[in-house]
């Protein structure tokens, strides 16, 4: 039996709702074979990050060469990488096996609002894995970050897509679910744009959305859809996982990844 594969270079995170752990249960029911290359250790759960240990660049460089030289990955999802170390490792080892389909998740705050980036960390982000990128997925205030503007409506983020599309050349796809434009996403790509309508869920359990969106338009990148197909696809893997209403944890709980497994 043939199946495509991704491959997420992220943190892991013990509760299983974001990081690694999030990716691959989101590869897995978008349909690949998904595989994990981990930057960091955490120790957190729904109410936040007690912990990071990161892994060294030596052995990061050990994991990718791994996986490369064996299961070739369809499609690369990047999300916390905290230190510029392991940002060098990472961008010389896509250059190296010509990765493609690399989607970026730009984790710099967690959901509980822990920071999971040092500052140096986000230029060499910006300088050496954005131009890499098929696609880089900033939320509202990753973008401001990202920019140095303030978004409060649909045309502030036309424009910040734009600007970051055109400083780093890769399509942007920026969200917004942080209060702005009910949960519509904006992608970016090649001097166009295209809304993708979004409904708000009433469900504050939301650990971990931009780990499994990210992780969704990866593994559907690497069955061979377009990049607008692979959006909206992503978009509505995340619409179901959210309106399972799963309820575990004493704060931002986790999504229910294998929500199809409970239908009837």
């Amino acid at each position: 039996m043939k199946i495509k594969t991704a491959l997420s270079i992220a943190g892991s995170d013990c509760s299983g709702g974001a990081g690694i752990q999030a990716d691959m249960k989101t590869m897995t029911m978008n349909g690949v074979y998904a595989m994990s290359v981990i930057t960091a250790l955490t120790a957190q759960n729904t109410t936040g990050v007690r912990a990071i240990q990161e892994t060294t660049p030596k052995f990061l460089a050990q994991q990718l060469d791994a996986v490369f030289e064996d299961i070739w990955p369809d499609a690369v999802k990047i999300g916390m990488v905290s230190s510029p170390e392991l940002i060098d490792v990472i961008a010389e080892k896509l250059r190296r096996y010509q990765a493609t389909n690399i989607v970026v998740d730009p984790v710099m705050v967690s959901t509980s609002g822990a920071s999971l980036m040092k500052e140096d960390a986000i230029e060499k982000l910006t300088g050496m894995i954005f131009p890499l990128a098929t696609l880089v997925t900033p939320n509202i205030p990753e973008a401001e970050t990202l920019t140095g503007m303030q978004i409060h409506n649909k045309a502030d983020m036309e424009k910040a897509a734009g600007r970051i599309s055109d400083t780093y050349q890769c399509s942007v796809l920026l969200k917004g679910g942080h209060s702005v434009c009910d949960a519509d996403d904006l992608l970016c790509s090649k001097h166009t744009i295209r809304w993708f309508a979004g409904r708000r869920i009433e469900n504050t359990n939301t650990h971990g959305t931009g780990c499994t969106l990210s992780s969704a338009i990866a593994a559907n990148l690497a069955k061979g859809h377009s990049l607008e197909e692979s959006v909206g696809r992503a978009k509505e893997y995340i619409c179901g996982a959210l309106a399972a209403n799963l309820d575990l944890g004493k704060g931002a709980g986790p999504l229910l990844h294998n929500y199809e497994l409970f239908r009837p």
